[in-house]
């Protein structure tokens, strides 16, 4: 229904839930213990953009920069630890099971030891 994503657009407006999301990621290497585990579903490409963007700036793997260029050395430790390279999906069968979860997608991260 072409009316699904304009009812979607305006609850995502007013109940800020994009500005709630980076608020709870940013909040999120404060609140967890070390070796803690945060996970994340995202529905929809808006959140899953702002949670991979934002676990990726916050962990071991930090997108390359230019391959000319020397690689920089941080001296502060990430706070997480990235538990897999690309967002886990619904299989067929769950899918099957369970329409809604066919646009899912989970990330998750451990908070390090050590860090910042």
């Amino acid at each position: 229904d072409p009316a699904t994503r304009t009812f979607q657009a305006l609850r995502i407006a007013v109940n800020d839930e994009l500005g709630e999301l980076e608020r709870a990621l940013a909040a999120a290497p404060d609140i967890l213990k070390p070796k803690g585990r945060l996970v994340v579903v995202s529905f929809h490409s808006l959140e899953d953009r702002i949670i991979k963007k934002n676990l990726l700036d916050h962990s071991n793997q930090k997108p390359s920069g230019s391959r000319y260029l020397p690689q920089a050395i941080d001296a502060v430790k990430p706070p997480f630890i990235l538990t897999t390279k690309k967002a886990i999906k619904a299989s067929a069968e769950e899918s099957r099971l369970n329409p809604r979860a066919r646009s899912a997608k989970l990330r998750a991260v451990i908070r390090a030891e050590e860090a910042a």
